[in-house]
């Protein structure tokens, strides 16, 4: 009870520097910054911490995949090495050297990747790119919210203006929207992931590519249709930042 804890004002001073006025608006404010910034905070640092460690991942993948996008010497040399041997083998039957074919792998031929290995490697460096890019903007948000839970020294009345000023800002600059996107913008890089890694085991393994193909559409599927709901049924609980 704001009246028990603050005395009344004199008269004619209700919205002096340190009137009851600004000490209420104070205490409401604060309560609901922290809400807020507490629940923005939370969930920033979960998704520092899983971009961290989705980067680490994919960094690992990167750095096996991104050397299919070099010359590879030691093929090249086992090549060339192979057509030697292939040669000596027509000269010491008679065979003619012309019936030998060259190897495909030498230092005279361009060198271009397949395409797979482009697909793969542009999948991955863009999922890279876009959980760094989360983590770069968490980082910033976080010092976002520490400057406007900042307040600076002085009367209830330049708190209170301060606060409000900033909290303008907030809305006007849609802080909120920004903290929201970034959920999506980890499901985008994880999406690209999956596919990225549906195209690397197509070659290798094909059945067990489909089956990671299959799951990544159930799982996306459900995820899209989880997002839509709470927007046609508003008793729905999956809500997100982004369904306000």
């Amino acid at each position: 009870n704001y009246e028990e804890k603050y005395p009344p004002d004199p008269i004619y001073h209700e919205t002096a520097p340190n009137a009851r006025v600004w000490r209420v608006h104070e205490d409401e404010s604060k309560k609901h910054d922290d809400n807020m910034v507490e629940e923005s905070r939370d969930s920033v640092d979960v998704l520092m911490v899983f971009a961290g460690l989705f980067s680490a991942v994919v960094t690992t993948f990167v750095v096996q995949t991104s050397q299919s996008l070099q010359v590879d010497y030691a093929a090249m040399s086992a090549s060339l090495l192979y057509e030697s041997v292939l040669v000596q083998r027509a000269i010491a039957n008679g065979s003619p050297v012309n019936s030998v074919a060259p190897s495909l792998l030498n230092p005279t031929i361009a060198f271009v990747p397949a395409t797979t290995d482009v697909w793969v490697n542009g999948l991955w460096f863009t999922s890279l790119f876009l959980s760094l890019t989360t983590a770069l903007v968490a980082v910033l948000v976080k010092q976002w919210l520490h400057h406007y839970v900042a307040l600076p020294s002085g009367t209830a009345r330049d708190r209170s203006l301060t606060r409000q000023f900033r909290y303008a800002g907030f809305q006007k600059w849609h802080v909120q929207v920004i903290i929201g996107l970034l959920p999506v913008l980890m499901h985008l890089a994880l999406a690209i992931f999956l596919v990225g890694l549906v195209v690397f085991l197509q070659p290798l393994r094909a059945a067990l590519s489909w089956v990671i193909c299959v799951g990544t559409v159930l799982v996306y599927t459900a995820y899209v249709v989880a997002t839509i709901l709470p927007i046609i049924f508003s008793e729905c609980p999956y809500q997100t930042p982004l369904c306000d």
